[in-house]
């Protein structure tokens, strides 16, 4: 009777009875020799014995908060290491490969760790020591690729050639623009190379200075047309003589920025003076249809003609003086020239004609015939000079850039909705009235102006894409009433298929994978049916000894610890109650097999 007890006896009712485990009872059964289908094999006790150890091990409440304790435990330790761990920052970047070895000599003999980066660009160090690096870095001279501002000019040495004094006189400037280049937010690095001409006493070899500049951009960024002409005239104005246009800017991707100036002297700013003309009309004129015929229902495109010729023009006019009486007198002049005859010496010539004339003697009461005599006039002449004032004029023009000489204007309106009594929408055309208004607001809104030759044409025409088919049409055979019907139709379909799929198919499946569990006051058997030791009817255990291999595996993982523990609990105790010999001799049993 012992042993053909030990041998019925299963795992489950062991661990419910005494909490022992399983190789206990199958060297029972084998001592009995009656345990050929629980003891047949090594494989199977172990298997029992791990799932029984896992039971265990998930039936202990500590089992959680041990598991807490050790992520817990787990993380700080994570933390404390990663927060042991140097921050390092960069030291240096994109140097060349001359500069790289050299640095990293020094960090190798100042002890200092150093790491790259990703891409092998930069030098990193911890950043408690960056600082402190690079001022050590440079009192040796490192980096000795980078750019160079003028103090390159405080080690000059005694001695130096005048070439060589110029040469670092340009590095130097070259670096100090590199490094205000470099202060633009998109710029990441700057190359400037100058071009300045030896100096020359003739004026025919002049030469004005030139720079080309190469500008390395952030990702994602770019440089918009102001910032390229800054650093264009910063460039300019930091050299003597160099004119704007004689510098050119290049991005890292071989594209030129600066623009060369065209023939025509229209480059990119004027154009967009020109669509900004345009843009600003057009607006005003949409403004000022919108409130009429609604937004949507007026377009318009205008076409500016915009001058941008500078013209300086300088005259000098002359005209006679309107009323002569009434000029000014620049200058006058008077000259009056009288000769007489004298008496004297007369005859032919000899010493007796060229004699001195004797002194005239004019009697005051002499008588006019004695001094007509004496003295006859031979000619007498008078000259007057009057110089007046011109009247002058003299105009100095200068017209003023981007002066619009031409605006053309075309608007197209769409016809109006109109609704009857009835709430039928109709499309009718405007007025001839109504147009004519629709001119003058749009001349009034342009500024129009007939000296310039402004041009308006308004033209009221259907829009085909504003046509409401279903204008007409009940709300219910509308198209969007239709394309919602169409959507929840949809969407209703998808439910009822998921339903079906969940009570057909979905459902049943659940019921036979997970049954419902068993009470355990109906499972206890009746008093008058015989017990055995496992804990399972004998009716019960008929209907199962066909599947006793593959169904006591699917029996465990199917039902849940607690129940079975329970279950098995409550047999051993009544098991106790009905036969305490038996029990008695299985844990005696299981004593001895300990031993």
């Amino acid at each position: 009777m012992d042993s053909s007890a030990n041998s019925l006896i299963n795992p489950d009712a062991r661990m419910g009875l005494a909490g022992a485990q399983a190789p206990g009872g199958a060297a029972a059964a084998g001592q009995s020799g009656g345990a050929a289908d629980l003891g047949g094999g090594g494989l199977g006790g172990n298997f029992t014995q791990r799932l029984s150890g896992l039971t265990q091990m998930r039936g202990n409440p500590r089992a959680p908060l041990i598991f807490a304790v050790a992520v817990l435990v787990a993380v700080v330790v994570g933390l404390w290491l990663w927060s042991r761990a140097p921050d390092y920052k960069v030291l240096y970047s994109n140097l060349s490969d001359q500069d790289g070895g050299s640095i990293i000599t020094a960090l190798q003999a100042a002890n200092i760790p150093y790491k790259f980066s990703d891409g092998g660009g930069a030098i990193l160090v911890p950043s408690d020591q960056v600082h402190e690096m690079r001022l050590r870095l440079a009192s040796q001279g490192l980096p000795k690729s980078g750019s160079v501002g003028f103090e390159l000019m405080d080690n000059e040495k005694f001695g130096i050639s005048q070439f060589a004094e110029q040469v670092n006189y340009q590095r130097a400037l070259e670096g100090e623009l590199e490094r205000t280049i470099e202060a633009v937010n998109a710029v990441k690095t700057a190359r400037v190379h100058l071009a300045i001409p030896k100096p020359s006493v003739f004026v025919r070899d002049h030469e004005t200075p030139s720079a080309a500049v190469l500008v390395n951009l952030y990702p994602g960024r770019m440089l918009d047309e102001g910032q390229v002409n800054a650093i264009t005239h910063m460039v300019a104005s930091a050299v003597p003589e160099m004119p704007a246009h004689g510098v050119t800017i290049v991005d890292q991707d071989g594209n030129l920025l600066t623009q060369p100036p065209s023939g025509a002297g229209l480059d990119a700013t004027q154009l967009k003076y020109v669509q900004q003309v345009e843009h600003n009309t057009q607006q005003r004129i949409d403004a000022i249809l919108a409130p009429l015929f609604g937004a949507g229902n007026a377009h318009s495109q205008v076409s500016a003609d915009v001058d941008f010729s500078q013209v300086e023009q300088t005259s000098e006019n002359y005209a006679p003086n309107a009323n002569p009486t009434q000029a000014a007198i620049r200058s006058q002049q008077t000259s009056t020239d009288t000769e007489l005859s004298q008496g004297g010496a007369s005859g032919v010539p000899g010493a007796l004609s060229n004699q001195p004339p004797q002194p005239a003697s004019a009697p005051i009461n002499a008588p006019n015939g004695a001094s007509e005599a004496n003295s006859t006039p031979v000619s007498d002449r008078k000259d007057a000079t009057t110089n007046y004032e011109l009247d002058k004029t003299v105009r100095h023009v200068q017209q003023s850039m981007g002066n619009v000489k031409r605006l053309s204007v075309a608007v197209v309106v769409n016809y109006m909705r109109v609704v009857d009594a009835k709430g039928h929408a109709t499309m009718q055309p405007m007025t001839q009235e109504m147009n004519a208004q629709v001119t003058q607001l749009v001349k009034d809104a342009m500024g129009y102006s007939a000296q310039r030759g402004d041009s308006v044409n308004v033209v009221n025409s259907a829009f085909t894409t504003d046509v409401d088919p279903s204008a007409n049409l009940p709300w219910w055979r509308t198209p969007d009433m239709i394309a919602l019907a169409k959507q929840l139709a949809t969407y209703l379909g998808i439910g009822a298929v998921a339903l079906f799929l969940y009570f057909v198919m979905v459902k049943p499946a659940l019921r036979r994978a997970f049954p419902a569990p068993v009470p355990v006051s109906a499972a206890l058997p009746s008093p008058d049916e015989p017990i055995l030791l496992d804990g399972i009817p004998a009716a019960e255990r008929a209907g199962n000894a066909a599947r006793e291999d593959d169904g006591e595996s699917d029996l465990m993982s199917l039902e849940s610890d607690k129940h079975k523990f329970e279950r098995n609990l409550e047999y051993a105790r009544n098991i106790a109650r009905q036969d305490p010999k038996i029990v008695a001799t299985v844990v005696k049993n299981w004593v001895s097999d300990e031993r």
